[in-house]
């Protein structure tokens, strides 16, 4: 393990206590990758799968990869043993419980892991489970800091290791039909995208709470790791929606939505890292419990366009995308072409054109495979020990705009960046800023830059 990541803290009681109870009728079970050779799992190898996390996103990656054939599900972890409890009796015989993702990570069974834990621990358990030698489902945002971004797709180079990001949307067919029409170029040249996610949390956000106390069994401590320790707040640990509450935990409403809706703009259009970062915005109207921005205006220049992304909790109106009046979530992009204008959100997209410039218009023909389902070309590539579509290498250009956009927020200030060095440039507060300061013990592995 990690210099970086302090050696589990647990009573041999504790260990005997989430273990024990299920490892008497466990199977032998051997990993995938010593079945084949070269490293390989053969094509009819079982994947030994775990999960860090197991609030509601991460079961539901959970249910689509136990549903496959080729998979047992040998390990669960939480800080809340209410809810590794409710994974592990799912899989009698198969599945042990585990309240410190180190320890699910020594497990010599184990190939694969699903880390749906909140985004402020992403980095730190994907990098150590690159370190142990397992294939990662990361849930997005990828990460929260330009070095956890760059050094997340470090450690997966480095070690080799099969790595899925969770931008489910990216396997839809809608955004292959976009795709492939972008990249027909009868849109015309595309000189601005706008992107946004937009709600209505007026007037009470996600509400108060007075209770301070962690419910029994519940490791606050280790629930808060390497973010600010902060008092307990049961709307904090309600579900993933009430994460993006809190800046230190999730980095609000645009890590939390961003990675699946600029996704298609950056897919499509094939885009690199920005070099300017501008946003403004923040807590402006909201007066609940949490912390983070309600409203997030981001300006991205990329060499040959813009893009824009909004973020609103205090109205939900969408342009276009509105339909019927009543508040709700509302999402999606608007591509600006010389010959017309493309609308997409997840399940459609449609036409605006420029006067006649674009009559007579017929779709492009299909090109793009339809996917097997994101979790199903994770397990596959496990297999074929190719990279994913939404690898961190690939993602990084996601995600990278995201966290400088977070950080311009908290400077005031526009950020450059050369997409060459993949460096801060001109402003040496927010190059120091880019790389986190964990609360002790832990620490950020800085040897992945």
């Amino acid at each position: 393990m990690s210099n970086n990541i302090p050696a589990p803290q647990v009573t041999r009681r504790q260990f005997l206590k989430t273990t024990t109870a299920v490892a008497l009728a466990a199977p032998v079970l051997i990993p995938a990758s010593v079945l084949g050779r070269g490293g390989k799992a053969p094509p009819s190898g079982r994947i030994n799968l775990g999960i860090i996390g197991c609030g509601g996103m991460g079961q539901s990656n959970l249910r689509a990869c136990a549903g496959q054939p080729d998979v047992v599900v040998t390990a669960a972890c939480d800080v809340w043993p209410d809810r590794i409890d409710h994974v592990v009796n799912q899989f009698p015989g198969t599945c042990r419980g585990f309240r410190d993702f180190r320890e699910l990570l020594q497990q010599p069974e184990l190939d694969g892991v699903i880390i749906a834990t909140p985004p402020h621990w992403h980095a730190l358990q994907a990098i150590a489970a690159c370190e142990a030698g397992k294939d990662i489902y990361l849930q997005k945002p990828m990460t929260l800091h330009l070095g956890e971004s760059l050094a997340v797709r470090n450690a997966v180079k480095k070690h080799h290791v099969i790595c899925q990001v969770g931008t489910q949307i990216h396997a839809s067919e809608n955004y292959r039909r976009v795709v492939e029409f972008l990249r027909d170029g009868k849109l015309g040249t595309v000189g601005t995208v706008r992107t946004f996610n937009v709600m209505n949390q007026m007037p009470r956000g996600v509400g108060h709470s007075t209770n301070h106390t962690p419910p029994e069994g519940l490791n606050w401590d280790l629930w808060v790791g390497p973010a600010p320790m902060i008092p307990f707040n049961p709307l904090i640990v309600q579900d993933a929606f009430n994460h993006c509450s809190w800046l230190a935990f999730s980095g609000g409403w645009t890590p939390g939505m961003a990675p699946h809706i600029t996704d298609l703009p950056i897919w499509a259009l094939d885009l690199g890292f920005p070099t300017e970062i501008t946003s403004s915005g923040g807590r402006l109207i909201l007066q609940d419990d949490g912390d983070a921005y309600d409203n997030h205006e981001v300006l991205w220049r990329y060499p040959h366009l813009t893009m824009t992304w909004m973020s609103s909790l205090t109205n939900s109106f969408g342009f276009d995308f509105e339909g019927d009046p009543a508040p709700r979530r509302r999402l999606g992009s608007y591509f600006h072409g010389a010959n017309g204008t493309l609308l997409a959100d997840y399940d459609m997209f449609k036409l605006v054109a420029e006067g006649d410039r674009m009559k007579d218009l017929q779709p492009p023909p299909k090109s793009i495979p339809p996917s097997p389902g994101h979790e199903r070309e994770w397990l596959d590539c496990i297999k074929s020990r190719q990279q994913p579509s939404c690898h961190p290498g690939y993602h990084v250009r996601v995600d990278v705009p995201i966290v400088l956009s977070l950080l311009s927020l908290k400077l005031g200030r526009t950020i450059r960046f050369d997409p060459k060095t993949e460096k801060i440039i001109g402003d040496s507060e927010a190059a120091k800023l880019a790389i986190p300061k964990y609360r002790a013990p832990w620490k950020f592995p800085e040897n992945y830059l």
